[in-house]
């Protein structure tokens, strides 16, 4: 059986020299600084907040940006949010695409919906991490509610999971899709309350909750917070639709 390390810095500044990595994965792991040489890589994924990526001595980094806002404008969208319409029209095409995602979801199977590919998260399992993002990013630190967590919230893969049963979540829920979507629906609504009464001034203030207990304490503006918001709605879609086409396909 293969060995797992979970939660460890033992690696850091180690050294690998003529070691078989085949069909190895990683997750959530910083890899900043990383340098491999004399290597063989070949059909091999990379995903994640990539800052600067050199391949054989060429920066692909913009590159890739590029391709991905080709293929998903939206981020460029986000990206360039600077006023409270800015953040309007944003939501306003994250909730746009959302419906048209979710249109092809209601087509498939239940099960398909739990389904999870290549081991990211199902759909649903998606769709209550966006649900705890907005407690966390927007009611909590936006709103300043202290507890807000929505108990089928998902928290992301490495937050403790005790810390999360102390927020109220409970991570093995099995939920039902229409359970969740009728919570995705209620978080969907909130933030398009907030941003409808938003004005310029309100993106500059300073919010002095974290998103949850664990977060680094750092001030955030409301602009700031919504920003994660909009990032993480436009990326988690993006890896849906890379799920979904092998779900319809099967």
């Amino acid at each position: 059986m293969a060995a797992e390390y979970d939660r460890t810095d033992d690696f850091r500044g180690a050294r690998f020299t003529n070691v078989d990595l085949r069909e190895t994965k990683f997750r959530s792991c910083d890899f900043r600084q990383v340098k491999i040489t004399d290597s063989w890589l070949g059909d091999v994924s990379i995903a994640g907040d990539i800052a600067k990526l050199v391949v054989n001595d060429v920066d692909v980094t913009a590159y890739v940006q590029a391709e991905l806002e080709r293929r998903f404008p939206e981020r460029a969208q986000v990206d360039a949010m600077k006023t409270a319409d800015d953040c309007r029209a944003m939501w306003a095409t994250i909730e746009r695409l959302w419906s048209k995602l979710t249109a092809r979801v209601n087509r498939l199977p239940e099960q398909a919906r739990h389904e999870r590919v290549d081991g990211e998260w199902s759909f649903l399992e998606t769709m209550r991490h966006l649900v705890f993002a907005i407690d966390a990013w927007v009611s909590r630190t936006v709103l300043d509610e202290p507890m807000p967590y929505h108990r089928l919230g998902l928290t992301h893969t490495s937050y403790p999971p005790e810390d999360a049963a102390a927020l109220g979540i409970d991570l093995a829920a099995q939920p039902s899709y229409a359970e969740v979507m009728a919570v995705r629906a209620d978080r969907v609504a909130l933030v398009r309350r907030i941003v409808d009464d938003l004005s310029d001034a309100d993106l500059e203030r300073m919010c002095t909750r974290t998103p949850a207990p664990g977060y680094p304490e750092e001030p955030h503006s409301v602009g700031a917070c919504l920003r994660v918001i909009m990032y993480e709605e436009c990326e988690h879609r993006r890896y849906l639709v890379r799920d979904l086409a092998v779900l319809e396909a099967r």
